[in-house]
């Protein structure tokens, strides 16, 4: 149940046979209604809801926007129950106070629905894809990498919660001059290992990770390629490494409660010819040309400021030539929305790939991409960088086990993408009010504490038929149920917005309305009208906040 939206739709419909009977009156004149909005007032003492009508409808009615909001006002029927008061307010908003019922009714829709409270159908069954992470299977993942996968997993999550039927997928980067440099370290690490000299590349890996993999490779093929042609032996080495490597970042996004649907090879692009296809396509389309040995793509027919390398010289396809056929190998698989989370230094790459896009045919309007900038760590106050494993940066794995999962995950996704994350490793270990994550999962614990007091005690929260729900008039339970009730809405403006951090507060939020109505109101009342109705309102705040934290990939513990 959406009851916000069904009172706003209400409210709307109402409005607009105000406004079509004080045209009849002669109070007003107009030609169209104007699309209006009707909201909740930051000023809680504004009413529950103001709409705009009155405002937007002056410059056709030739009056001031008061006297239209007056008019409107005066021919208003509203169904009942709910409406307490009307009135106009500052230059002509139209303020709706509602009475203590009209949230009532979602206390019982809240303990039916359970898991799907919050769910909605707007997607339809829409196939959506969320790429996100595809790290180079090159070595470890990484904080940048963290914070995408938190971000990726969420917004998913989101998007399916909201009826779309959502793939995630992870872009294995195994083809070009990364796998090349990969392969050339390798064989450095492995001709060290076995007493040879050899310089790893400038452009190469340098890892402790790298030792590990090559000690694996030792253990398993001893020199058996130590004389072999250098070719063979750097293609066993990476073959053997990207099995080993992928199948580490696999687990570790595991453990961080991300599981995909399909994991896709580049170099696979490249062996059915769909890399070499893409190319020609938009040649044939008129979109590239030579230069210098090179062919070139017209980015900046699409407003870029300079145009693209597609084939080097030396022949071989850039990474850009490869993205394009891949995000059309997207679309060909019947993806009607196709999402990326990349990092902001990707920012330049978003508008030459939907250029391409459109020059293949396709509506660049059906490829999404939400920018995350970087996170930094701190520690004692001091920004931590470095990492005993991989000499260079804290992985995942390290962050795990520092922090947890939840509390990296709830992290990751409190801010918004495009913010700086500074990320407090001391703040998301400790166990105190403080530490946004605990705060939440704390008041899911004590909720889950009452209730088996309250078993202990021979009562169970009762049917919400068989609870006087009119009972709850407190102040501490009316926005604790308004709280409640403001759910479904903010799951689907997060999902359009491709935005979990709305979440956090929500759920932040919620978790502090239930501090104070604990603090004010017992629940176990001696009035066993008024516990019976208390029993209902907490488990609708306990199956609530257990939505909210599942949606971001974060437990809802019973006992802390």
């Amino acid at each position: 149940m959406n009851i916000v939206q069904e009172t706003r739709r209400r409210l709307a419909a109402a409005l607009r046979d105000a406004a079509a009977a004080a045209r009849a009156a002669g109070e007003i004149s107009f030609d169209a209604l104007p699309d209006f909005v009707i909201e909740a007032p930051r000023d809680k003492s504004h009413g529950d809801f103001a709409a705009n009508l009155a405002l937007l409808l002056a410059r056709q009615a030739r009056q001031s926007p008061r006297n239209v909001a007056e008019a409107l006002v005066r021919h208003l029927e509203i169904p009942q129950p709910g409406v307490a008061r009307i009135e106009v307010a500052g230059p002509g908003f139209i303020n709706f106070t509602l009475d203590d019922r009209w949230l009532l009714p979602v206390l019982p829709a809240v303990l039916a629905e359970d898991e799907h409270y919050g769910w909605s159908n707007i997607g339809q069954g829409a196939k959506v894809q969320v790429e996100f992470v595809s790290a180079n299977p090159t070595g470890l993942l990484h904080m940048g990498n963290a914070r995408g996968a938190a971000l990726g997993d969420s917004i998913a999550n989101l998007l399916t919660a909201v009826g779309y039927d959502v793939t995630r997928e992870f872009y294995i980067n195994d083809a070009g001059n990364q796998i090349e440099n990969f392969g050339l370290s390798l064989e450095a690490r492995y001709l060290q290992a076995l007493g040879q000299e050899a310089t790893i590349p400038p452009d190469g890996y340098h890892g402790e990770d790298l030792v590990e993999t090559v000690g694996h490779f030792i253990d398993r093929y001893g020199d058996k390629y130590l004389d072999a042609d250098p070719a063979l032996r750097r293609e066993m080495l990476v073959r053997f490494a990207l099995e080993e490597k992928l199948a580490a970042i696999r687990q570790v996004l595991e453990d961080f409660g991300v599981t995909y649907d399909v994991w896709f090879s580049e170099q696979s692009l490249h062996d059915s010819g769909a890399v070499a296809r893409a190319i020609a396509d938009l040649d044939k389309a008129g979109y590239i040309y030579e230069k210098d040995g090179a062919l070139w793509f017209k980015a900046t027919h699409f407003g870029e400021e300079k145009d693209e390398v597609l084939v080097r010289k030396n022949g071989l396809p850039t990474y850009f030539a490869a993205d394009i056929a891949y995000h059309r190998n997207k679309f060909e698989r019947g993806f009607e929305r196709v999402i990326n989370i990349w990092g902001a230094d990707h920012h330049g790459h978003v508008a030459r790939l939907k250029g391409a896009l459109q020059a293949l045919g396709y509506d660049p309007g059906r490829l999404e991409v939400v920018l995350m900038q970087l996170v930094r760590l701190y520690q004692g106050g001091e920004v931590l960088r470095m990492s005993k494993r991989t000499g260079r940066y804290v992985t995942l794995n390290e962050l795990i086990e520092e922090v947890g999962r939840d509390a990296a995950r709830y992290f990751f996704v409190m801010l918004k993408s495009d913010s700086h994350l500074e990320f407090d490793l001391d703040l998301a270990r400790s166990q105190t009010a403080d530490n946004p994550v605990y705060y939440v999962q704390y008041a899911h614990a004590r909720i889950c504490s009452i209730l088996r007091l309250a078993k202990d005690r021979g009562l169970e929260v009762p049917p919400a038929r068989e609870a006087r729900l009119d009972l709850l008039k407190e102040p501490a339970e009316l926005e604790l149920i308004k709280q409640i009730a403001a759910l479904p809405e903010t799951v689907v403006g997060a999902a359009q917005a491709l935005e979990p951090h709305r979440l956090t507060r929500f759920a932040h939020d919620l978790a502090s309305l239930f501090h104070s109505f604990y603090t004010s109101c017992r629940v176990l009342a001696d009035d066993p009208e008024i516990r019976k109705a208390r029993l209902v309102l907490v488990e609708a705040t306990r199956i609530t906040l257990r939505n909210v934290l599942h949606l971001l990939g974060v437990s809802a513990p019973e006992r802390m």
